[in-house]
């Protein structure tokens, strides 16, 4: 499984559903677990972003699907980066 960073801001229509029911980020976990990702991690921040989720997925395309998905409803905006542990790079780099 690869490792990927999803980084979320909310819309407006976004911001609205959170106020009226709170419990939906949670609720998107399990959505997230419906299309094969599997959640490890989720935060909400404050700054650029709203969330940071992070993620293990088959691959590239598993994740890019859910994120096309998830956006495509209007209510967020994702950003999703690959990521690796700092050891796989340091021993890629020594290789």
């Amino acid at each position: 499984m690869a490792l990927y960073i999803m980084l979320t801001r909310l819309t407006d229509q976004g911001a609205r559903t959170v106020k009226q029911h709170p419990e939906h980020i949670l609720e998107v976990n399990g959505e997230l677990e419906n299309m094969g990702l599997k959640v490890l991690h989720q935060y909400a921040v404050l700054g650029r972003y709203d969330f940071v989720n992070v993620v293990e997925a088959a691959d590239d395309a598993a994740v890019a699907r859910a994120s096309l998905e998830l956006g495509a409803r209007g209510s967020i905006r994702i950003e999703t980066l690959a990521a690796m542990p700092a050891e796989d790079l340091i021993g890629a780099v020594k290789k």
